[in-house]
């Protein structure tokens, strides 16, 4: 029985509106971000889920929140969904960088799985350990509807792996996901998987 994962990224935090990277920097949703897992919590609400899982960062706990109490559910936490260690850009913006390391940054804009960030996670570790974990709660889950919250690179990441795009391409193929938005994959039992939707906001009002 295929199992059906509603992928979300946590609400937006301070250094998410200033662009700066939060990888494993654990970071407090703002008001906005706070509104939009409220959001989150009206959609769980009329499309309720059989159970929710989350990175153990405060800020995809705090966006399931919501969604756990609407629901009478407890979050369940996987350390494997935590998201990208980025080294030396945690807290920065990628502008930043490129005005000390022009051609570094260059070189990520082009590939940034080869050229990850210095002292950052290698891309294709990540997308290993997310891709293990989203599979983890599949089989725990059989014929069942989960609520997965956690990061947007860590996420794109394992998109591309599971859908059989270049990790590479990840930047864009996959832009970015939005706070709070909705995307659905079918897990199959043989560990495939298939992309239902992509980033669809649970409402249309909250930015």
């Amino acid at each position: 029985m295929s199992t059906t994962l509603l992928l979300v990224r946590h609400g937006q935090t301070v250094w998410h509106a200033e662009n700066r990277y939060a990888g494993i920097s654990d970071i407090g949703l703002t008001d906005t971000g706070r509104a939009q897992a409220d959001a989150l919590g009206r959609w769980a609400a009329a499309h309720p889920v059989d159970a929710i899982w989350t990175s153990p960062l405060s800020r995809a706990v705090a966006t399931a929140e919501p969604a756990c109490r609407a629901l009478g559910l407890t979050p369940q936490s996987e350390p494997h969904l935590r998201e990208c260690d980025f080294g030396v850009l945690e807290g920065r913006t990628l502008a930043e960088f490129e005005a000390e390391d022009p051609e570094w940054a260059a070189a990520y804009r082009a590939d940034p799985v080869e050229h990850s960030f210095p002292g950052a996670e290698d891309p294709r570790a990540a997308a290993g350990r997310g891709v293990r974990a989203l599979r983890d709660i599949a089989a725990a889950h059989p014929g069942g509807r989960v609520l997965v919250v956690a990061h947007n690179t860590l996420l794109r990441l394992v998109l591309c792996t599971l859908l059989s795009i270049p990790v590479r391409e990840y930047r864009r193929v996959l832009p970015r996901l939005r706070n709070a938005a909705i995307s659905e994959l079918r897990m199959n039992p043989d560990g495939s998987a298939a992309l239902l939707s992509l980033n669809v906001p649970c409402e249309s009002d909250v930015p």
